[in-house]
């Protein structure tokens, strides 16, 4: 038998920056990355829009997002 491959979603982990509109978030992941020439490490910030079904997270929450399908022009991640 053939086992399904199946393909692991992309899992971050970020503050709730917003909360302002329904059933919506704004979420801001932080990563760090090394300069090429000069090793040091430089702080990156991204924020992403996550679905946030029952309004339950507030401003300061960390939360994991997952991507999922997209559900609106600009978000195309859910609270897991």
């Amino acid at each position: 038998m053939e086992a399904k491959n199946k393909k692991s979603n992309k899992i971050l982990k970020g503050m709730v920056t917003s909360d302002k509109m329904d059933k919506t978030v704004v979420v801001e992941v932080t990563r760090f990355v090394e300069h090429k020439k000069y090793r040091k490490r430089i702080k990156k910030k991204k924020k992403y829009k996550a679905h946030n079904e029952n309004n339950i997270k507030k401003i300061g929450d960390m939360v994991e997002i997952e991507e999922t399908k997209p559900m609106s022009k600009e978000k195309h991640f859910k609270i897991v």
